[in-house]
């Protein structure tokens, strides 16, 4: 099944998978929902970011994450963001850590700022190297995988929790939660092989990482494929794929130059065989829809949703897909708002990757091996 096969432009209907996961809407092993947000460079946005905050909230997620910047570009923005998301709103933030060019010493103060602000969760990322930059050479006492990542982040809270009865004690009652990138097409920007990240991700399991967040992908296959050739591999931690809405043709292509991961042509063709905002936006709605029922009727826990800091084409994907309980009218043609020209709006080229990893790329990319 993929993101586009058989479309029409007749309403979505449900599959009877979708259908149970509405009469389960409290269930125990209800599908989980997630979705990814990032700090503005630009402080004007931000009132347009904290809109969409509120709109996300109301659908209870499991978590959100928070993009990072390569070589820590973001950090204080980042750790501005997450301290609001813990103190002013019921959100469980996931803050994104890269380690690309960065000391171990350097990589250690930045975690125990987060942990200290009250971060329990991150995802950890290698991150890619700056660009423009041929000269470049990785730290030399720094950390140069995710998977040596996750074992750092794995020490630094052991450390803490040796030197002080109190904080072992917290620990216990709020363990640290790892996560960690995958990619259903092996990743672009290393040239490396499903194969290859197969492998990569096993090592990041046995580093100690809890969970997997997809890169982004068009084909439920592709991503159902990894999870299959990562069990045979031996990876039993949990691998929840990375959705985009497929509403936006303009912000698909962008999408595609950042990852790799190419559009599907039919998609494209959909979206742009009309001129009408509000059917454009329903088609993109009704194939997001058939991926996310491709992919949970397949097995996946959940979605983890790139929302662009906006709310209205994720909470119509979620709600078309029976995942936010009915607190939404099904698939309605609200058509999104027009992607804003800001810097904010645009992903960053010089982001690191995962899921995604940059504080404006929303597509996980990077060399996160």
């Amino acid at each position: 099944m993929t993101a586009v096969a058989e479309l029409d432009t007749t309403p979505a209907r449900p599959t009877r998978a979708a259908r149970r996961r509405a009469e389960q809407a409290g269930a125990l092993d209800r599908p989980t929902v997630s979705f990814e947000l990032f700090p503005p460079r630009n402080p004007d946005a931000a009132p347009r970011l904290w809109a969409t905050v509120r709109e996300l909230e109301t659908v209870e997620p499991d978590f959100v994450s928070v993009t990072y910047g390569a070589s820590g570009r973001t950090r204080q923005t980042t750790r501005a963001l997450v301290r609001r998301l813990l103190r002013e709103t019921s959100l469980n933030p996931i803050a994104h850590l890269t380690c690309v060019g960065t000391s171990r010493d350097e990589v250690t103060t930045i975690v125990e700022e987060f942990l200290d602000e009250g971060v329990r969760s991150f995802l950890a990322l290698r991150g890619d190297p700056p660009t423009g930059e041929p000269d470049w050479r990785p730290h030399p006492d720094g950390v140069h995988t995710a998977a040596e990542l996750v074992e750092l982040l794995r020490d630094i809270e052991r450390g803490r929790c040796g030197r002080s009865a109190a904080q072992a004690v917290r620990a216990r009652v709020r363990p640290l939660s790892v996560a960690v990138a995958a990619f259903p097409r092996g990743n672009h920007a290393t040239g490396g092989t499903r194969a290859q990240d197969v492998q990569a991700l096993l090592a990041k399991q046995e580093a100690g990482a809890d969970f997997a967040i997809s890169q982004v992908f068009f084909d439920a296959e592709a991503y159902l494929g990894l999870v299959a050739e990562a069990r045979t591999a031996g990876v039993t931690i949990p691998i929840v794929p990375g959705i985009i809405p497929t509403t936006d043709p303009a912000r698909l292509l962008r999408v595609q130059e950042l990852t790799g991961v190419p559009v599907p042509r039919r998609l494209l063709d959909l979206l742009g065989s009309t001129d009408d905002p509000v059917e454009r936006h329903r088609r993109g709605t009704r194939a997001g829809v058939d991926l996310v029922n491709g992919v949970l009727d397949g097995g996946a826990p959940g979605v983890h949703v790139y929302t662009f800091n906006t709310h209205e084409a994720t909470l119509d994907l979620l709600d078309g897909a029976d995942l936010v309980g009915g607190r939404r009218s099904a698939v309605v043609p609200t058509p999104a708002a027009p992607a804003p020209t800001s810097p904010d709006a645009s992903p960053d080229l010089t982001a690191p990757g995962g899921t995604p990893a940059d504080a404006t790329t929303t597509t996980p990319r990077g060399t996160l091996s």
